[in-house]
């Protein structure tokens, strides 16, 4: 691990590792929108202020200067709130990025429903799935800090474009710290024999409790993070999709094209029991005084996982 975390906030483990990577490889050059205070590429316009590049509330011309960037040799960083890095400049990364498969690393920050209080048009709930679709493209989300260090550190040495989306909010650690990491990999948190949660982002956390509340009644509830979207490891899915009775997938995200389509895809060729996606349900966010009001609002906790996995067994 590049650093030791003394912080539950992702946005801090990302900030701070850029400027461990900055230290690391002088090719690193961070583009910002105008939020480093935000999505803490500050941390790294302190340290580094020659290789720090503000490129205002321009997302377009953003990832067309990042790609000018790659192809010059260097490792630009591309940072905005995820809604805005994945959607204002959808043609840029397309064409400009993804196509010649460019080595740009994107940050979509205040992901998913974490930016609760700036409403719809501030979170992200299509971001994984727009980006996705897009070839050549590697997807991450992970669960906490720890696991933002260890994605940051992998992301490096990745061959062509990656996009990362950051939560805004400090997170509980469910990440084993000393077990190797690899981007790909599907961390099985909690063994279970009857139901498989497959889980991204805060969800994981959410899932783990759901688990140990069913615990107490005896159901046994596997619980994987997956926080590689894309490429996903097909085969471990269909490893811990078998014997199993049932298949939950949990994400901040749309049901439509994110965690949950990409496990259904991975499955489509195999017998595999019943799938349900717990996930925002085709509509766009809202605007509240909390996040875990936010998050009850939308069906995203523990007791709506809990609820999922008992109808299944019940079936």
């Amino acid at each position: 691990m590049l650093i030791k975390l003394e912080t539950k906030s992702l946005r801090e483990a990302y900030g701070q590792c850029l400027v461990e990577l900055g230290k690391r490889n002088k090719n690193v050059v961070v583009l910002e929108a105008d939020l480093g205070k935000s999505t803490r590429t500050v941390l790294f316009k302190e340290a580094f202020p020659d290789r720090f590049f503000e490129m205002g509330i321009a997302e377009q011309n953003m990832a067309s200067t990042a790609a000018g960037f790659a192809l010059a040799g260097k490792i630009p960083f591309y940072n905005s709130f995820a809604v805005f890095a994945s959607g204002r400049a959808f043609d840029q990364i397309r064409n400009s990025i993804c196509i010649p498969k460019l080595k740009v690393r994107i940050c979509g920050s205040s992901c998913g429903l974490s930016d609760f209080g700036d409403g719809k048009t501030h979170q992200s709930v299509e971001d994984m799935a727009v980006l996705r679709a897009i070839p050549n493209m590697t997807v991450l989300s992970p669960a906490d800090a720890v696991e933002t260090v260890m994605m940051m550190e992998a992301m490096l040495d990745v061959e062509g474009p990656v996009y990362i989306r950051i939560n805004r909010n400090d997170l509980p650690i469910v990440t084993p710290e000393n077990e190797p990491y690899r981007i790909g990999k599907i961390w099985e948190l909690r063994k279970g024999k009857d139901i498989a949660v497959f889980a991204t982002g805060y969800m994981v956390k959410k899932a783990l409790e759901a688990a140990e509340e069913l615990s107490h009644e005896g159901i046994e509830v596997r619980v994987l993070n997956v926080s590689t979207i894309k490429p996903l490891d097909t085969k471990a899915v269909i490893s811990h999709a078998k014997g199993v009775k049932g298949i939950v997938t949990v994400e901040e995200h749309s049901i439509i094209g994110g965690l949950g389509s990409a496990i259904a895809e991975a499955l489509r060729k195999e017998a595999h029991p019943p799938i349900e996606f717990i996930g925002i349900q085709d509509k766009f966010g809202t605007s509240a005084k909390a996040y875990e009001e936010l998050l009850e609002a939308y069906g995203l906790t523990s007791k709506a996982i809990a609820s999922t996995v008992r109808s299944l067994l019940g079936r």
